[in-house]
């Protein structure tokens, strides 16, 4: 029964799901939603309870980890080599860029998901960055993607690279040298499907799209885009029996045949600046952003062909509070969505954009790149502050617990069966209850009700 009632949701959904047990393998988990619908992690943890492991991490990188069975991927950036003076050309207005000093190793390191034991480290390139990025960024914010057979991690301009699982390199893919919008950084992951791995390479030059053969990373079809840069990660699903590549960008939120790379339908609304990535549910997808302006649309699949700006296939539209750096959530008709500077979460019926609770004012927390996760009819909200918020969503908000760790997280989680793993600035943890609390300890605040 469980197994049915889960295949009607995917059925739902029309993401594109990976159908394995214990398994957290692309970006946004096994269903592209945020959430792990048989796992059942922990609610409560710190630096001495419910924490399985704790490794110290040789590099940096905001890649959200990657998990297939006893296996988890982390893409890393690890300087190496003497210091020296940075010689790029930072981008007009880029006043918040991190300086680099060193060269770098581009990496994939796998760790035992029981044990947090390092099993293999992949230097997949080593060089010194040729732009500098967000002070906030990393030099690893694109997410490694895997079918159990392939891993695929992406470095930008440091290449696509094709390994198996025992992180024995198989084929590499060099598209050149991004130039990103203000030299922010780059972050978006690559996804895959079937035969397909696609990948975004929107920046402030020959924006593109690729379809390759994830096998043999030969290119079985691309697109120019009239795109500035974007951080959106392609979300891949199936409606009326035809794949789709949906990516969202400042011009347009476009639509592309799997098989082919021809467009489908196009659609204008947000503004620059686009890194949230796209969700889909209910024959709808949505995508959001809110760099100049506040803007979220929901699309219906069905008819879509064409320019479709503005016309009836945008079923519903948001002008507020909507996402900037965290992806939505989406939990049965439930879509969730932060602000990643204000702590404040929001709510709304994914078929009809009307609100299904809050806005919520977030305690303890203000500042939140991580996108939320949600598993065991709890949702997951971890801060760059070193806070996880657990909230029953059952009914309203409700929070459960308030967690700190000793460490700064701007990657999101990982939810694999009865573990949470979360990626910090300087450690890779593993949080896992021996069984879960039949009352938990009431937190010191709770969320303030409606924002203003």
């Amino acid at each position: 029964m469980r197994l049915l009632l889960f295949m009607v949701w995917i059925a739902a959904c029309h993401a594109m799901p990976v159908m394995v047990a214990e398994a957290w393998p692309q970006w946004r988990g096994p269903m592209a939603t945020g959430q792990a619908p048989d796992a059942n992690p922990p609610i409560v943890w710190s630096e001495s309870k419910n924490l399985a492991w704790k490794v110290p991490l040789p590099g940096q990188g905001h890649a959200t980890p990657i998990v297939w069975d006893h296996q988890v991927f982390l893409a890393m950036a690890i300087p190496t080599g003497p210091q020296r003076t940075p010689v790029y050309n930072q981008a007009e207005g880029a006043h918040d860029n991190l300086p680099v000093t060193q060269d770098h190793a581009y990496a994939i390191l796998s760790y035992d998901r029981h044990s947090g034991r390092q099993q293999w480290q992949t230097t997949l390139a080593t060089a010194f960055p040729h732009e500098g990025g967000h002070d906030t960024g990393s030099l690893a914010s694109a997410s490694p993607v895997t079918d159990g057979e392939h891993l695929i991690a992406f470095f930008g301009s440091r290449g696509l690279h094709g390994m198996d699982m025992e992180g024995k390199l198989c084929w590499s893919r060099d598209f050149g040298t991004m130039q990103t919008r203000h030299a922010h950084g780059e972050g978006a992951s690559p996804a895959l499907h079937g035969r397909y791995c696609v990948v975004n390479w929107d920046h402030e030059g020959d924006s593109m799209v690729y379809a390759l053969d994830k096998a043999t990373g030969t290119t079985i079809w691309s697109r120019p885009r009239d795109e500035s840069t974007s951080w959106s990660t392609p979300l891949i699903l199936e409606h009326a029996g035809r794949h789709q590549v949906i990516i969202a960008a400042t011009g347009r939120i476009r639509s592309y045949d799997l098989e082919t790379g021809q467009e489908l339908w196009q659609c204008g609304g947000l503004s620059r600046n686009v890194v949230a990535s796209p969700v889909a549910g209910y024959g709808l997808v949505v995508a959001a952003n809110s760099y100049d302006w506040q803007a979220m649309l929901a699309i219906r699949l069905e008819g879509a062909k064409g320019d479709i700006t503005g016309s009836e296939q945008v079923v519903w539209s948001l002008n507020r509070l909507t996402p900037y750096v965290p992806s939505p959530l989406l939990v049965g008709q439930k879509l969730f969505f932060l602000r990643h500077l204000q702590g404040i979460l929001s709510c709304v019926d994914i078929r009809t954009g009307e609100t299904a609770g809050g806005p919520w004012r977030l305690p303890l927390v203000r500042m939140v790149f991580a996108s939320p996760v949600a598993a065991g009819g709890r949702l997951y909200v971890v801060s760059r502050e070193g806070i996880t918020l657990v909230f029953d969503h059952q009914q309203g908000l409700n929070l459960l617990s308030a967690n700190h760790l000793d460490d700064q997280f701007s990657a999101s989680p990982a939810v694999v069966g009865d573990s949470l793993l979360l990626r910090g600035d300087r450690y890779l943890y593993c949080l896992k209850a021996a069984s879960q609390e039949s009352s938990v300890r009431e937190p010191s605040s709770s969320p303030t009700g409606s924002a203003p």
